[in-house]
This record gives C-alpha cells, structure tokens and sequence, in this order.
C-alpha cells in the first residue's frame, strides 16, 4: 500500500507558532516554518533546541551566533544549527526565511 499523506500548504492560511513563526508543510519526522518580515533587534537568548535546523534566508540579514562563533546570515545563504547547540539570532535588517527541522519543532512542545 502506498502512503497517500501527501500535502499542500498555503503559507496565507497557516497556523502561527508563539513567536510568529507560521507552520508550512509537516511530515513524520521532518517539518518546515516561515518566519516573515522579522523587525530589526536584538533577537533571542542564547538557547538550545532538541531538534536540528536548517535554514534559508529570503530577504533582510541576521546574525546567528553559535557555540561561540558568529555566521552573518543574508538573502542566498543557508544554515545549520545541530541539535543541542547553544544559539541566538539577531535580526540586522527585515528578515524572512525558510527553516526545515527534524524532528517536527512543533510536536510535544519543543517549539517553545
């Protein structure tokens, strides 16, 4: 039997995450969000997340600082951030981008 779990996402009906991250297309073990014009700041806390992400950027720039080292992030860059690293973004100018992550960020609470 085949799988039939094949999906289509419209990013203008998606659900929002709580930092305004907008849920697109979600498999078993791999999902992705948008994050959309991301006003210019000093961004996040140094955090760790129990998920990998990879990401590319749209439009704007943005630092990503991680494990002590700093990657400017602008449009045609991708990025990976492995499970568990120490990390924060900091927008520099209007940010949108694409990130994939696996497992699912939004599944059993790692998002937050």
């Amino acid at each position: 039997m085949s799988d039939t779990s094949a999906q289509k996402v419209d990013a203008r009906h998606s659900p929002k995450g709580p930092d305004g991250q907008k849920y697109l297309a979600s498999g078993k073990t791999l999902s992705m969000r948008l994050w959309e014009d991301e006003p210019p700041g000093e961004g996040d806390e140094v955090h760790t997340r129990p998920y990998e992400t990879v990401g590319y950027v749209i439009a704007g720039r943005a630092e990503l600082h991680i494990e002590g080292s700093m990657l400017l992030l602008e449009p045609g860059n991708s990025w990976v951030v492995p499970r568990g690293a120490s990390h924060r973004y900091r927008i520099l100018d209007t940010f949108t981008a694409v990130e994939a992550t696996h497992p699912p960020a939004q599944v059993h609470g790692r998002d937050e």
